[in-house]
């Protein structure tokens, strides 16, 4: 008999096979529990919920060329996959600072390192913004390595109380710290029809951005706030009903796709903070220190691109990247989420 006084809680009940909302998919938000079916989702080329895969490891570490006894920075650590593959490197000696601006995440990322047995000996978690790298370069001192993944990580778009993903109904939130900044919700409310086409072309290179955003002002015109997802979502399908009907889901779900990346950019000011941090970097490199930058968004690779290469033309770096590295075709079929991913690589003098 349990006398733990603890209320039992029914798992949630769904129709047909294969759950579809993000609660019901207990196994997968278990994964050291229930591996066979985490295993079978990412056979598919699917991540499971909950969790993320993270991209380039190969790659990375080939630029990286991480040796035990360094010390380096994870400067996005969301689930900690990249991480965790720097760690193996170090075999237990040098150090590795790790940040992230999720506070909600931050926690079970690390929890879940140290019990893999990276404890404060080898592993330092700080919840930090990368464009403050500054304030924490003066505890741990320069980096032989620093990687930086600027994607939305799996466990972010999955959850539907995050507001990152028109998969799933949810509140029109999108920001990677929910306790500071304006939610999109009220953030899409204050922009002007002009702002917000703005929006969409700088963060999203958005072809379809001026009917858009008619579409979106128009409606809070009619005295509608757009709150959820899903509203969102049917503004943008409505906005584009002029497109030929063969071609028209799949220009639909792409314009949703990048509005809802432009939306999460402006919320979060992440090409501000990619800014600063860009600045900042080479004052946190160790002579001869690597650095490896994951984009995900053209506007995002310009910028370490024109970063890199101004740097290096004051020789404040030694090499940098000629060309961008993508994922491996293998990578892009087994992980959708890779496809959009680039690669550069700079090295301090």
């Amino acid at each position: 008999m349990d006398n733990s006084g603890q209320e039992h809680k029914r798992r949630i009940r769904y129709h047909g096979t294969h759950p579809k909302a993000y609660e019901a998919k207990y196994k997968e938000l278990q994964p050291d529990k229930y591996p066979e079916t985490v295993e079978k989702v990412i056979q598919k080329g699917n991540t499971p919920v909950g969790t993320h895969r993270p991209i380039c490891v190969k790659e990375i570490l080939e630029i990286l060329k991480i040796t035990p006894g360094q010390v380096g920075l994870d400067a996005t650590l969301g689930y900690g996959g990249h991480a965790v593959e720097m760690l193996k490197c170090l075999k237990q000696t040098g150090h590795l600072y790790a940040i992230d601006t999720d506070p909600i995440e931050l926690p079970h990322t690390q929890e879940r390192l140290v019990n893999l047995g990276y404890g404060p000996d080898i592993l330092s978690v700080f919840h930090l913004n990368f464009s403050d790298i500054d304030q924490l370069v003066v505890k741990s001192g320069l980096f032989d390595f620093v990687l930086v993944d600027l994607g939305v990580s799996s466990m972010q778009i999955d959850n539907p109380k995050r507001g990152f993903s028109f998969k799933t109904d949810g509140p029109l939130d999108l920001r990677m710290n929910p306790k500071i900044g304006m939610p999109a919700a009220y953030r899409l409310k204050a922009m002007s029809q002009a702002e917000i086409e703005g929006m969409l072309i700088e963060n999203a290179d958005e072809p379809h951005a001026a009917e858009i955003a008619l579409a979106i002002v128009s409606t809070y015109q009619k005295g509608i706030n757009i709150t959820t997802t899903f509203q969102l979502q049917k503004i943008i399908q409505d906005a584009l009903k002029f497109i030929p009907l063969n071609d028209r889901d799949e220009e639909i779900k792409k314009s949703c796709q990048r509005s809802f990346q432009a939306l999460r950019i402006d919320v979060n000011h992440e090409m501000e903070a990619l800014y600063t941090f860009l600045e900042k970097l080479p004052t946190i490199l160790s002579q001869g220190g690597r650095v490896a930058i994951l984009s995900f968004h053209s506007g995002e690779d310009r910028l370490v691109k024109k970063a890199f290469k101004f740097f290096f033309k004051e020789g404040i770096y030694r090499e940098i990247a000629l060309d961008v590295i993508r994922p491996s075709l293998e990578e892009q079929i087994s992980n959708s989420r890779a496809r959009s991913a680039k690669l550069r690589w700079a090295i301090k003098a």
